[in-house]
């Protein structure tokens, strides 16, 4: 049971990893002023980005408490694995990714204020700068849980 929750806390992370990303990089693109050929980035950047913010904020607290119901398994057995294996560090970047993830549980009523409709012309900004920092906690958060997961295994 307990590798399907950790399989299924990773197949939510990798859909929020991508909600976001494609987002935040949708309030970063600039306008395009001529209509040639767009490169693989602009496609990318060019989804609506207010339709992300629900999935997300959906998906951040689904993907949280999933690694809340795995967070006990996590403290008996892999946490005593590092430190026989002598990585300080590797425990210290999860204690940091608690902590992180916590925060962006703190954003999330903020976010999802500014990303309501309609959306007002003078918070792009807010949203924008938001919807950055809550990318870099959802790929701190991924990408650490997926080097631990390599260091100790399923």
């Amino acid at each position: 049971m307990l590798v399907v929750m950790l399989i299924v806390h990773g197949l939510l992370a990798v859909t929020l990893l991508g909600a976001i990303t494609h987002q935040a990089f949708s309030v970063a693109r600039r306008p395009r002023a001529g209509a040639g050929p767009r490169s693989f980035v602009s496609r990318f950047g060019s989804v609506p980005a207010a339709s992300y913010a629900q999935p997300i904020v959906m998906l951040f607290v689904a993907t949280a408490i999933m690694g809340a119901l795995l967070y006990p398994q996590y403290r008996i057995e892999v946490r005593t694995t590092l430190e026989d294996l002598q990585l300080p560090a590797a425990n210290g970047v999860f204690e940091i990714k608690e902590h992180l993830i916590a925060v962006g549980l703190g954003l999330l009523p903020s976010y999802w204020l500014y990303w309501r409709a309609p959306l007002a012309p003078e918070h792009a900004g807010t949203r924008k700068y938001l919807t950055w920092i809550l990318a870099f906690l959802v790929w701190w958060g991924f990408l650490v849980g997926h080097v631990l997961n390599n260091i100790r295994g399923l």
